[in-house]
């Protein structure tokens, strides 16, 4: 009878091994999937910052634009 019980505590051991390396595994991927998943993310957050940062400045220059538009109008409206 004790025989019969160390084989069966070995089995459990042995599948409890195999199916906590299993589940390691599956979640090393995973964490692996992540991690690919937020560098692309982080460079699209660079991405439209950089274009953020474009518009920005692009519509500066308009605004600078429209100012001296407005000014040379006015200079004409009173002359």
């Amino acid at each position: 009878m004790s025989g019969g019980l160390i084989a069966i505590l070995i089995t459990f051991i042995v599948v409890l091994g195999l199916s906590t390396s299993t589940v390691a595994y599956f979640v090393l991927q995973r964490h692996r999937a992540d991690g690919v998943a937020m560098a692309q993310y982080r460079l699209l957050a660079e991405e439209a910052v950089a274009r953020q940062e474009s518009m920005h400045r692009t519509l500066r220059e308009l605004a600078d634009r429209l100012c001296a538009v407005e000014f040379m109008l006015r200079s004409v409206d009173e002359g």
